[in-house]
């Protein structure tokens, strides 16, 4: 029986040892196979994402500027669209996920998308799924900017200063926290765009406001939302595209993960809008609706970051700090006299910040810090200061960023695209 045992191993060895000299790839680990479960999820994915921008963001930031600007807003979504798109298929994605040869930006090897092919694959998905995908986060990124600017840049203006700002501000700080760089590196925990997506947009819109200073009537005129019915809508196309946002992060199918996903996404926007409506009943002594939705977005921008990675309890709590947050910080931000329309700043700035720190608190990881977590956002949140408003003096100094005050006066819609939204619409300022 030992002989046998003896000579059916020999026999094996030698066997495994014929085939490896045959064809060494039998031998080797078994590459990533397209999974269609995977590519089906993550193309569903990209469709709702897409749909978070046009129309979720576009009607969001419609409803809460006046009727003779909503038409400018609307468009502004969809050029933004159109432009980033095509940035990053030339140059944006190249930068953010080539394999540069620092830490910082990735190198030219991608432009162009010269690299895919129909069998391309990245893990069990195709490549080309991959970069569309991605895509779509850096378009509604540029897109959330628009809120703080309404009815008073240039489109011009805008289109210049977005399509520069994907370039050297979006894409290199992708690259440091996706595409291999430093922040990454170091720890920094980012799940599907605190960072890269919120904070981001968030400081750009900051900078925007304080370059372009207050709408004009601004503290003396009623310069209230025009139409809360659309900003409810595009409000709820922003919760259901979400879950493609945080969901599609996760990059598969994988059940037990992207249902994890769902439940903290979903708790998180809840605990927000609750957050956010009981603190504007005791504080502004009412339950204001646009601070509802606001609380909504405050507890989805909260939970992005950390979304894979705390419990359930976790992310209720997250989206209760957001909720009340994001009611103080608009009061704020009003008090100090910097105009931002709808609260992108508060929103996506000030909820981005404690949602990414909030991954070192909460996480179920105990190797994730919080003081890597505060680090990586200051550095990422100084960055995107300074270069967004190096580019926005740019652009002031050629060719300016804010209408006439006549256009202003006239509204956008006509003074910019020559036709109102509405075909009542009279001249007067509503």
């Amino acid at each position: 029986m030992t002989k046998i045992f003896k000579l059916t191993s020999l026999l094996a060895i030698i066997t495994a040892g014929i085939v490896f000299i045959i064809d060494p790839a039998l031998a080797a680990e078994e590459k990533p196979k397209l999974d269609t479960g995977d590519t089906a999820w993550l193309l569903t994915s990209t469709a709702i994402v897409l749909l978070m921008t046009i129309p979720g963001v576009a009607l969001f930031y419609g409803g809460m500027t006046r009727k003779k600007n909503v038409l400018a807003t609307l468009m502004q979504s969809f050029a933004i669209t159109c432009l980033v798109s095509v940035i990053w298929m030339v140059i944006g994605y190249s930068l953010a996920f080539s394999k540069g040869s620092n830490s910082y930006v990735g190198n030219f090897d991608l432009a162009f998308l010269d690299h895919l092919t129909v069998g391309a694959i990245n893990g069990t998905i195709p490549d080309s799924l991959f970069v569309v995908f991605q895509m779509t986060f850096a378009i509604i990124t540029a897109a959330l900017i628009t809120g703080a600017v309404a009815e008073r840049m240039k489109f011009s203006a805008l289109m210049w200063f977005v399509g520069i700002w994907s370039i050297v501000v979006y894409s290199p700080v992708t690259f440091w926290v996706w595409g291999g760089g430093f922040l990454g590196d170091a720890g920094v925990l980012d799940f599907a765009g605190g960072t890269v997506v919120h904070i981001n947009s968030g400081i750009a819109a900051l900078v925007a406001c304080i370059m372009l200073g207050k709408r004009k009537g601004y503290g003396v005129e009623n310069l209230a939302p025009h139409n809360l019915v659309l900003t409810v809508i595009g409000g709820a196309l922003l919760w259901v595209g979400w879950f493609g946002f945080n969901g599609g992060s996760v990059l598969s199918a994988d059940p037990t993960l992207v249902s994890l996903v769902f439940v903290t996404t979903s708790l998180a926007a809840a605990a927000g809008a609750l957050a956010s409506i009981f603190t504007s009943m005791i504080y502004l002594k009412k339950p204001d609706v646009s601070m509802a939705l606001n609380g909504i977005l405050a507890g989805l921008v909260g939970i992005t970051a950390g979304a894979d990675s705390v419990t359930w309890v976790g992310a209720i709590l997250i989206g209760l700090v957001a909720g009340c947050i994001v009611v103080f910080a608009i009061v704020i931000i009003d008090r100090i006299q910097i105009d931002d329309p709808v609260g992108a700043i508060s929103v996506h700035g000030v909820c981005g910040l404690w949602g990414t720190i909030a991954v070192g608190i909460f996480s179920t990881n105990p190797e994730h810090s919080v003081g890597t977590q505060i680090v990586g956002t200051l550095s990422y949140a100084l960055f995107a200061f300074v270069t967004s408003m190096i580019l926005a003096s740019i652009v002031k100094a050629t060719i300016g960023l804010r209408v006439s005050a006549e256009e202003e006066e006239e509204g956008l819609d006509m003074g910019e695209h020559g036709q109102p939204a509405y075909a009542d619409f009279q001249h007067i300022n509503n």
